[in-house]
């Protein structure tokens, strides 16, 4: 989680690109980053959870993090990746369209969402930094999940 003004100077984040905007996510939160394989599909499962897969033994739910933020699908291709995150107690997989970069962005380079993103129904937005005249929208992997449908994706879990 961003928090300005906290207790280091920097944040280290994994970049990724999806739908042609910079994304990125505390590294502290990153499980692993995997190629994207193939999926087995779940039927009753929420629109934006496309279904599971077996990492070395355990089951883990795999969503597709454009639909989950309102956008159109992910474009599965060559460079796609799934990043294991650790979203509020569940282990999920995202899938995003690229990963291109570990970085380390001063606190300074960090501001709070405008009123409006903070207020839309996407509270996974925790910040949005500058950096070398790019912005980087900063995600928080706990709030990429309601309370109900970490419980869901839990019983989908291993």
């Amino acid at each position: 989680m961003f928090k300005p003004g906290g207790g280091s100077s920097e944040e280290k984040v994994v970049v990724f690109n999806l739908r042609d905007q910079v994304y990125g996510i505390d590294i502290d939160s990153v499980l692993e980053i995997i190629r994207m394989e193939s999926v087995t599909s779940v039927p009753g499962t929420r629109e934006f959870i496309e279904g599971v897969i077996n990492l070395r033994g355990k089951v883990i739910p795999i969503m597709d993090l454009s639909k989950r933020l309102n956008m159109p699908p992910c474009r599965v291709s060559e460079s796609s990746r799934v990043i294991i995150v650790e979203a509020g107690g569940v282990t999920v997989g995202m899938i995003v369209d690229s990963v291109s970069e570990v970085l380390r962005i001063p606190v300074s380079a960090i501001q709070p969402p405008p009123a409006m993103i903070a207020e839309s129904s996407v509270k996974a937005i925790n910040g949005i930094a500058l950096v070398d005249e790019r912005l980087v929208i900063l995600i928080d992997p706990g709030k990429v999940l309601y309370e109900e449908e970490r419980d869901e994706l839990a019983k989908i879990g291993v």
